[in-house]
This record gives structure tokens, sequence and C-alpha cells, in this order.
């Protein structure tokens, strides 16, 4: 009998110190305290979003592309329930940093469009809410869409084989798409050191990889006038960096991301052209169309 009880004790031991013990690619993740500087409301809560307008070179199918890429950043209220942006600020809604970022280029006679969407508080320590990618080209379309509730939840649609309809599940971790928005926000926020992060949704779908973190090292260093926050994934042979300005609001100038595949290193970069601040969605007539010329999109 007493062999039975300390056989018992020490397997309720056991559970206790392994519940205790999370691995950390599958425990919670949470970032650091989110406080507005003046410079940011004034700045940002002015009625309009900043649109920018960069050069593309997109690496597809081992050639480059060229493109146009615009990044629109603008400040919303949210309903965090249903996940959507609200027609009106109420006692239910909460101030986000909204990115919707674009990429638009031609892969011999077929276009692709690509859109990724991140819906990110303004305040507290959440992570982005909701963030959301489409890929059209003429063979079809993809979607995949994360939002944050409990845990991440994830539905994902594609016309590929093996591909098709999902919907699953992740422990909260950092997200690269979030990254752009706290970025913007105050970079020195940003995760540095060996860390787990999922992937933008853009290069989990146009690599056909699967949605999940990886492991990876986040850091900073400076580049001529430009600082420079670089992320490595090493099992993706993949890496990341965005160069922005050294005060706010941290405008973003260009960004590089490289892939190796087989040995051979492919290189996707965007540099920047024109900004403007704009209540774009006022400015819908034929005679905005000027507007479109001075971002150099035509």
């Amino acid at each position: 009998m007493r062999t039975n009880y300390c056989l018992l004790f020490y397997g309720i031991f056991l559970l206790i110190l392994l519940s205790g013990c999370k691995d950390a690619s599958s425990s919670d993740v949470s970032l650091p305290e989110r406080n507005l500087s003046k410079d940011f409301k004034s700045y940002w809560f002015n009625g309009e979003a900043e649109i920018t307008s960069y050069k593309l070179d997109q690496s597809r199918y081992g050639e480059s592309r060229e493109g146009t890429a615009v990044l629109i950043f603008v400040t919303e209220e949210f309903l965090p329930e249903a996940q959507v942006k609200a027609n009106a600020k109420t006692e239910k809604t909460i101030p986000i940093l909204k990115l919707n970022a674009t990429k638009k280029f031609n892969t011999g006679i077929y276009p692709y469009s690509i859109m990724q969407s991140t819906f990110y508080p303004l305040e507290g320590k959440s992570h982005a809410l909701k963030v959301s990618a489409s890929i059209q080209e003429w063979c079809g379309h993809v979607y995949i869409q994360l939002n944050n509730r409990e845990k991440f939840e994830i539905t994902s649609h594609s016309y590929f084989e093996g591909e098709a309809d999902k919907e699953f599940e992740l422990p909260k971790t950092y997200l690269e798409n979030e990254v752009w928005t706290q970025l913007r926000i105050n970079p020195d926020l940003l995760p540095t050191g060996d860390i787990n992060m999922i992937p933008s949704l853009e290069s989990l779908r146009m690599g056909h990889l699967e949605t999940q973190p990886y492991k990876a090292l986040a850091e900073f260093y400076q580049d001529g006038e430009w600082s420079v926050y670089k992320i490595t994934y090493p099992e993706l042979k993949r890496n990341l960096k965005i160069y922005y300005s050294n005060i706010a609001p941290f405008k973003i100038e260009k960004w590089q991301e490289e892939t190796k595949v087989n040995g051979k290193l492919y290189t996707t970069t965007a540099t920047k052209m024109k900004d403007l601040k704009s209540d774009y969605w006022n400015k819908k007539s034929n005679n905005d169309l000027h507007l479109r010329k001075e971002l150099n999109l035509y």
C-alpha cells in the first residue's frame, strides 16, 4: 500500500512538473505594453491615411518581375468581438492601426495581385487582432485569415490540391505581419533575439508552406541613415529586412526579402517612390486620378 501511495505521489509531481515546462514553440507570447506618444497622435489621428508607393522587384518562378507595392496605414475604430472595422466609435470599439499592403506584378502573360491586411490594437499589449491575405492570378486564388481569440484561429482556402479548405488553431506567438504596424508605433518594442514567429501569410501561401511558428532570429542594425529590422528564418532559408527612418513616424523606406532555394539566392526588393497623406476613401472621382500619378501608380 505504501508503494502505491509513493507511485501516486510521484505521478502527480511529474504531471505538475511537466505542465509547468512548456516548449517555447507552443507557449503564448504577449507583446510589451504600448503607450502612444503625442507625436503619434498628432500624425495619425487627423482623419487621413498614409499611402506610400514602392518600386517592386519581385522574385517569382526564378526570375525578377517588375511591379508596384503600396502600403496604406490608417487608424480606425474596431469591434474586437466581431473583429471587423466599426462604422462609428462606441463604447464597444477600440482604436487600431490598420495596414493594407498590396503588390501587383506580372509573370509572363498573366498578372499577380496580392493583398495583406493587419488590424493592430494601438494600446495594451495584444497581438494583432486579425490578419488576412489573398492572392489572385489567372490559375486561381487563395485566401487565409487569422483571428486572435483565445488562440489564433486560422481559416484557409486554396485551389491547390492538398490545400483546399482548412480550419485549425495555433498558440499565440509573434507574427511577422504585425511587425510592420508595431514598427510604426514604436520600433523599440519589437522582439529581438531567438524567437518563434509565424512568417507573413503571403510568404506562407506563395511558398506553399505549413502555417505554423518557425524559429527566427530578430535583430536591429544601422545601414547608413536608415535603421534596419531583420528577421532570419534558418529552417526556411529566408530573411526579411525592413529599412526605416530613425525618427517618428518611422516611415518605411524600403524592404528586402531573400530566400535560398536549392542553393540559389532569390531577392525581392521594394524601394520607396512617393508618399502622401489623404482621406483616400473620399477620393473616388475621375478628378482624383491625378493622385495616382503623384504616387507613380499608372
